[in-house]
């Protein structure tokens, strides 16, 4: 028997799985729609969920998951204005995903205890 390569077709933009890996890649963004997934949350809440997140980062993350059309973004009128944000119909799409990744990163902690 010869030696057989596989190969692997690479990835296109309009992969699924891309697109899906997409919607959650970036620093904090999974910690982020985590926090979303409990319902609206103004920015200083948000920030409040995660002290070591910076600002500027969140409000990257943020403009990132508003322009997927994962997260919409809200402002109420007044002074001072209040901003929301909420996971769009899009956003709550991923929900299994991100439990699923939870339960795999359990069992993976669960089976390697020392790391």
């Amino acid at each position: 028997m010869g030696h057989q390569t596989v190969t692997w077709d690479r990835p296109t933009a309009d992969c699924p799985v891309e697109v899906a890996l997409a919607a959650i890649s970036g620093r904090w963004a999974t910690l982020v729609l985590r926090d979303l997934m409990r319902g609206p949350r103004s920015f200083s809440q948000l920030r409040a969920g995660q002290p070591s997140l910076s600002a500027k980062v969140l409000t990257e993350r943020l403009e990132s998951l508003v322009a997927q059309g994962l997260v919409s973004c809200s402002r109420s009128p007044g002074f001072p204005v209040r901003t929301s944000y909420s996971l769009t119909s899009k956003g709550l799409l991923l929900r299994p995903l991100l439990e699923q990744l939870y339960r795999t990163g359990e069992a993976l902690l669960g089976e390697f205890p020392d790391h």
